[in-house]
């Protein structure tokens, strides 16, 4: 009997020392994970908060100014990530039914990259129909928003409609405003929390299709340009070739060690396990 109890008493203490060395304490157990994170082009600049300037402007050229205001806030892109807000550029277009403007920049010297599109026409009710259209090598396909403003809520609707020569920006690479200075672009983070005050009771609603009547087409349409380091969400050919010649700035990898339980998982691309005295895989 003594033997017998002898036998399981062994037994249970080899239970335990395996169950030691497989499963040891979070004080000792570290976890070295990769960790990939990504800002889009399409993170610098929402297009949602860019209808709100709309009621703010009075021509062309002021909704040009509070674009690339930092007052504002609502500029945050940096296609050739140089650390540096992108001036975004202006070019109005139009015919007798509806009005649009054209959001572009110049990431590098001769080449220039329409953003996104601002239509607006005549509704019912005298109201103003106002989308906002991103490029689909920026946004991916089918990204717009729309909403519905009085005409007599905003300025710049007196200025569409009575006769004037359309404007064009005269501003590009290299060459901007007197009154404008660069300034440096900030976190996705804080430029999303800021982005979501502005457009706090917009109105502007997102959309897959268009619910324009008119068909008015704007001057830089099909303009891309090559130079863009941020990630596009539908990039062209040339994009590709680039991008992979020249890898983002915004796409990193960090280890994560582990200490005392958050609760929070990362995200986990590629990367590796790793414990005292266990395996090590991946990269």
């Amino acid at each position: 009997m003594d033997e017998k109890f002898y036998q399981i008493l062994v037994g249970i203490m080899v239970v335990v020392i395996i169950i030691s060395v497989i499963k040891p304490s979070s004080k000792t157990s570290d976890y070295n994970v990769d960790v990939t994170t990504s800002v889009s082009a399409a993170d610098g600049l929402d297009l949602k908060a860019v209808g709100t300037l709309l009621k703010k402007a009075n021509d062309a050229e002021s909704l040009e100014t509070l674009i690339n205001s930092k007052n504002e806030g609502i500029n945050n892109l940096d296609l050739n990530e140089d650390g540096k807000v992108d001036y975004i550029k202006v070019t109005e277009f139009g015919d007798d039914t509806a009005k649009g403007f054209s959001l572009s920049v110049e990431p590098a010297k001769g080449e220039e990259q329409e953003i996104a599109t601002i239509h607006l026409e005549k509704s019912y009710d005298e109201q103003a129909s106002v989308e906002v259209r991103g490029n689909q090598q920026i946004y991916g396909s089918n990204h717009y928003y729309h909403s519905y403003f009085p005409i007599g809520s905003f300025l710049l609707w007196s200025y569409l409609w009575r006769p004037h020569s359309f404007y064009a920006s005269p501003y590009g690479y290299g060459y901007y405003p007197s009154y404008y200075r660069s300034y440096p672009r900030v976190g996705a983070g804080a430029y999303s929390k800021r982005t979501r005050t502005i457009t706090q009771g917009s109105g502007m609603k997102p959309a897959t299709k268009s619910s324009m009547n008119s068909k008015i087409k704007s001057p830089n349409a099909g303009k891309s340009a090559s130079s863009i380091k941020a990630p596009l969400k539908k990039p062209s050919v040339s994009q590709k070739r680039f991008q992979k010649r020249n890898p983002s700035k915004s796409v990193k990898k960090g280890g994560f060690g582990r200490g005392r339980r958050t609760g929070l998982r990362p995200s986990v691309r590629a990367g590796s396990f790793r414990r005292s005295g266990g395996f090590r895989g991946g990269k």
